[in-house]
């Protein structure tokens, strides 16, 4: 480990201003009330610490002592077991896996294309995925019609892993409709938990408003 990295706090997390995997690792340390030191390395340079701690010098990469973690489900799972109050996750290995399960349909489904998003401007491609994510999350909004979260009343790693991604529809030029009315009351009562602000980047903070 690298003599810079020996010199921080006991837990560092190493994460881009806007990226959806290090925002939910944010946000699971704000809900926990985590003290963590956040490093946002500068994209355009290989950051030292990093090559030091991963493999691959990708974010989010955490350090909690002597121990590196560099993929955002674990690093969330982690926590979760580090710090176990509030619980985010059911106690029962089946509804665990159900959350495992509902976690990976939303990176693959959801996360990639965002992602893409992220990384297009202004091209068919960019018009045709925006519509793939839209008519996507039309079609599933079902599964946050029991309020207040997803499939019961504890604010779980899958509604952490949701947070993020509907924080940004606005950005990438989806609109909140009537036809996703469910979905917006169930952003709105995620985004006025007191967490939720606290773990903004100040890149993110800029991206809408917290109330609708």
């Amino acid at each position: 480990m690298g003599s810079t990295v020996s010199r921080r706090s006991s837990m560092t997390l190493f994460s881009k201003a806007n990226c959806l995997d290090c925002h939910r690792v944010r946000l699971v340390l704000a809900e926990k009330g985590v003290s963590c030191e956040i490093v946002y390395p500068d994209p355009e340079r290989i950051h030292e610490d990093l090559l030091d701690l991963s493999p691959y010098g990708s974010v989010p990469t955490l350090v909690d002592r002597d121990l590196v973690l560099y993929d955002g489900r674990i690093i969330l799972e982690y926590l979760d077991e580090r710090f176990p109050h509030p619980p985010l996750m059911p106690v029962d290995p089946a509804s665990r896996a159900r959350f495992r399960l509902a976690m990976l349909r939303m990176e693959r489904d959801w996360y990639s294309v965002a992602e893409n998003l992220m990384a297009l401007s202004g091209s068919a491609e960019r018009t045709a995925l925006i519509q793939k994510l839209q008519d996507s999350l039309k079609e599933t909004q079902r599964l946050f019609a029991s309020p207040p979260y997803f499939l019961g009343h504890d604010f779980s790693l899958v509604d952490i892993t949701m947070a993020p991604l509907l924080w940004r529809l606005e950005q990438f030029g989806i609109d909140w409709t009537p036809e996703t009315k469910i979905l917006r009351e169930y952003a709105e009562r995620i985004f006025q938990r007191p967490a939720f602000g606290r773990s903004l980047s100040g890149q993110e903070g800029t991206m809408r408003a917290l109330s609708f």
